[in-house]
């Protein structure tokens, strides 16, 4: 069974609690169960951690490497914008990474619009909600499990 690991950072524990103008009402546990549900369609283990700490992060996605995690899914919240620390571990493991996010980090302020980890990074779904997510493991799918996909 292919391994998924799913990486949340900053504030992402507070979903359903704040600016759910932005963010939406689900609590995070309500989106991790809708990811779960997913990965079972594709025969996905998921592996949920979050984090308010840079360096909890850096430990996970290292421990990813010798837990032969098959891909990960990352929301570094604001360390997008300047965690070279997290950058350099997801270069580090060479476990093909997706980045997303739940709002479109590109319409926001402009800070928001550099990501120092998406270079690192297979690629980078932003904007869709929790749905963000489910299409990150529907492309995992795609590559882990050699199918296609049905959109």
């Amino acid at each position: 069974m292919k391994k998924i690991a799913i990486i949340n950072g900053p504030n992402l524990n507070f979903l359903g609690i704040r600016q759910k103008e932005i963010y939406g009402s689900k609590y995070l546990e309500d989106i991790n169960r809708r990811i779960s549900k997913e990965a079972q369609k594709f025969g996905f283990e998921t592996i949920f951690f979050c984090s308010n700490s840079e360096g909890a992060i850096i430990d996970k996605i290292q421990k990813c490497f010798f837990n032969e995690i098959d891909g990960i899914i990352i929301n570094a919240g604001a360390y997008t914008h300047y965690s070279y620390a997290i950058r350099d571990a997801i270069a580090s493991v060479s476990i093909p990474t997706i980045e997303v996010h739940l709002s479109n980090i590109y319409a926001r302020e402009p800070f928001r619009e550099k990501s120092v980890i998406a270079p690192v990074c297979i690629g980078q779904i932003t904007g869709f909600g929790e749905y963000s997510y489910i299409m990150a493991l529907d492309y995992f799918n795609n590559i882990l499990n050699k199918s296609t996909t049905t959109f």
